[in-house]
């Protein structure tokens, strides 16, 4: 069911983004860990609970259980979007993060400027398969710091790791410093 409801929602439009004229491809599109939809699945029982309520429940608060069930689902299904529409793109020039249900937000950062990633793993993301990316870049205060819920965090780490040496901003010095 979840499944059917997230193909069903709308996309975000990261063709608007690429620098197609220039060669840029996307290398990987990253969206986030499927442990983000377990509020919005709790709060959609909670609106099953609550219709119960308004059928069962006393008469006189019917009224006000229909009135709550709506706005849970309304916040469910925003949390929903909010997060499906929330993606990390990697390209073989750069890095950007697409976000927002109403108005869009995209922060980019070049290849050449990403100094570290540090992949941070806490226990139930090792458990499931997620991460946290926290990025360093020479300008610290940039929009694209920190990405969280990361599917398979160790492989889209070695995804970019290989897009940035590739794209020959990192001398192999460096690479096999880093015991790559």
């Amino acid at each position: 069911m979840l499944r059917w409801v997230l193909e069903h929602l709308p996309e975000q439009e990261i063709e608007n983004h690429l620098l197609v004229e220039e060669g840029e491809v996307v290398i990987d599109l990253v969206r986030h860990h499927r442990i983000v939809y377990w509020v919005p699945l709790l709060e959609t029982a909670g609106v099953v609970g609550l219709w119960f309520l308004a059928v069962f429940g006393p008469i006189s608060l019917g009224w006000f259980f229909i009135l709550a069930a709506f706005a849970l689902a309304g916040h469910a299904l925003y949390r929903t979007l909010r997060e499906h529409r929330d993606i990390f793109v990697i390209t073989n020039m750069r890095v950007f993060r697409a976000s927002g249900v109403i108005s869009v937000r995209v922060a980019t950062m070049p290849l050449r400027r990403i100094l570290d990633i540090t992949v941070e793993k806490p226990v139930l993301g090792r458990m499931v398969g997620y991460g946290h990316f926290v990025f360093e870049s020479a300008a610290q205060d940039q929009g694209l710091r920190t990405i969280r819920f990361v599917g398979d965090p160790d492989g889209r780490d070695r995804t970019i790791q290989r897009v940035v040496q590739n794209s020959g901003l990192r001398s192999q010095s460096d690479h096999h410093l880093q015991g790559e």
